[in-house]
């Protein structure tokens, strides 16, 4: 089942996210960070128990981006395209053009219809977070892109 997180679920998304983070797969998060955006983030559920979650942020009127997706090991391996998904399906509902990632995951989301497009073809607002990143300006993600 996927839902919209209520505040009690945060400690248990900043877990999910800050483990995937650990592995230097994605952006840590703060709990400060995760409550202030709790409206960007879906969350999946499995017995019960929070197992994924991910995040939909709107940059600008016709662009979002999906952040923070991450799952616990024991997730079974399609939970995170049901979210990023449903993540899709709530950028059309807003009336965004198109939705981004940055990844080291590409094939994850060329499966789900996403296109790789250089880094340089996003504007600039797209890039905002990447000051906070441990590895920037040497980027070593892949950029993917689709068309809602």
């Amino acid at each position: 089942m996927i839902r919209r997180p209520r505040v009690q679920d945060v400690p248990t998304l900043v877990a999910i996210i800050n483990a995937r983070a650990a592995r230097g797969e994605i952006l840590p998060r703060s709990h400060n960070h995760v409550y202030q955006n709790i409206r960007d983030f879906l969350l999946a559920e499995q017995g019960g128990e929070v197992v994924a979650c991910g995040a939909l942020h709107v940059l600008w009127s016709d662009l979002g981006e999906i952040r923070a997706l991450a799952s616990v090991p024991s997730a079974p391996a399609h939970i995170e395209e049901n979210v990023v998904r449903a993540l899709l399906e709530e950028g059309r509902r807003l009336g965004l053009a198109r939705a981004f990632a940055f990844t080291y995951f590409p094939e994850f989301f060329l499966r789900l219809g996403f296109c790789q497009v250089p880094r340089e073809s996003l504007p600039r607002i797209a890039w905002r977070e990447c000051i906070d990143c441990v590895k920037f300006p040497a980027c070593d993600e892949t950029t993917v892109c689709i068309d809602l």
